[in-house]
């Protein structure tokens, strides 16, 4: 019997709501619809009535967790059209700012991925060791959010030499963390049996699906702005793009975490060869013309492009983010999972969805109807989860 279940948290706070409808018999789903585009917040149109500088304020904005990432492929934008080069210190220091998003990024996710599948646990060792990173952002910025330090031709602050030795000793803190992370994820076979095997994306459908970041690799697709384009400082330093073949749940968990390594060994770099400098060009107008601005976020490439009149303001700015183009992998990745497991499938990508708990409707062939809520899905996830250590015996 063919049952609908509608996953769709409407808020008109959140960035990016998306609306998923599961086609399912028993417990497997069939066939996955999406729907985009319920919350449409204007950004490229104000864009349009915002002098430069103030763009890139704009922009942090699109998405609180990637608050660095769209101000990195704005500036980029802008000095391509300017055909600008901001300062060699500048461009360690954003790269800096970049890894420490990046972490912060995939330790949010893994916090969240552990309550999804009722390791709790794993969530509170993550909730305590992010606030390390928030703390090194906090010192190195001033906010533990929302950075406002990027700008057309360099950055607002500096990292001052009195703080060099206090963010060393912070990388360091978090180092065995990651160990930590890392062991709970990868020796744990309840982990294991509740992701291997599980929404498998294949190399051809990521590429099919022109998937990006920690979707695509993990499916063996081996892309990276950083690696295919370089900006800032990636071109400076030595760094691996982590790459899996599997394509499941596991595998996205996996080089999420060892992504993780590879940020902070860029940050430990990006100190050692920073050189005392001009962190400013002070840049005060752009030619007219077009730019393209490209970013490896958490998530994957974030693009930017803007076209100038030569006025202060952009005549025309476009935005794509990573998750416009992972969420609909899932068409293919939640095919022939269950139920439970289609809400570890869906929070893989780490999309860019509401997380409001709302009311969802079952409806089977009969015109019969049973209500759930986000909590009822999280609740099925656990279920499957104890499931699986009783049939381990752990």
């Amino acid at each position: 019997m063919s049952e609908i279940i509608p996953i769709g948290p409407y808020h008109p706070l959140q960035e990016e709501p998306e609306f998923f409808r599961l086609h399912v018999e028993g417990e497997i789903v069939k066939k996955l619809e999406i729907e985009i585009g319920y919350n449409h917040r204007g950004i490229e149109k104000l864009a349009e009535s915002k002098s430069w500088d103030q763009v890139v304020f704009l922009v942090e904005r699109i998405c609180g967790i990637c608050s660095t990432s769209h101000p990195a492929a704005s500036i980029c934008a802008m000095e391509d059209l300017g055909g600008i080069e901001a300062p060699e210190r500048a461009q360690y220091i954003r790269t800096v700012i970049c890894e420490l998003e990046r972490v912060h990024s995939h330790m949010l996710w893994l916090g969240l991925a552990g309550h999804f599948i009722g390791y709790n646990t794993v969530w509170m060792w993550v909730w305590k060791y992010r606030e390390i990173v928030c703390d090194l952002l906090d010192k190195i910025t001033g906010n533990r959010q929302s950075y406002a330090m990027f700008k057309c031709g360099g950055v607002r602050r500096d990292i001052l030499d009195e703080d060099m030795l206090w963010i060393r000793q912070s990388l360091n803190k978090l180092k065995p963390a990651l160990d930590l992370f890392k062991g709970a994820v990868m020796d744990d076979p309840v982990i294991h049996a509740r992701t291997k095997g599980v929404g498998v994306l294949t190399r051809q459908q990521a590429i099919d699906y022109c998937v990006v970041g920690p979707t695509a690799r993990p499916s063996g697709v081996a892309i990276d702005v950083r690696k295919d384009n370089p900006y800032f400082a990636y071109d400076w330093i030595d760094w691996d793009i982590v790459v899996l073949e599997e394509g499941d749940v596991f595998s996205k968990t996996a080089v999420r975490i060892l992504e993780m390594y590879e940020s902070i060994k860029i940050i430990e770099q990006c100190l050692d060869k920073m050189k005392p400098g001009v962190i400013d060009l002070h840049v005060k107008e752009l030619p007219a013309g077009e730019g393209v601005g490209r970013a490896e976020a958490p998530r994957g490439e974030v693009f930017h492009y803007c076209m100038s009149d030569g006025s202060n303001f952009p005549m025309r700015y476009k935005v794509r983010a990573p998750s416009y183009t992972n969420i609909f992998s899932n068409e293919a990745a939640c095919v022939g999972q269950t139920v439970a497991d289609a809400a570890l499938v869906l929070a893989a990508v780490d999309p860019c969805y509401c997380c409001t708990e709302r009311s969802i409707t079952v409806r089977n062939d009969r015109g019969e109807e049973n209500i759930l809520t986000g909590g009822d899905l999280i609740r099925l996830s656990h279920e499957r989860t104890k499931q699986i250590r009783k049939e381990l015996g752990v």
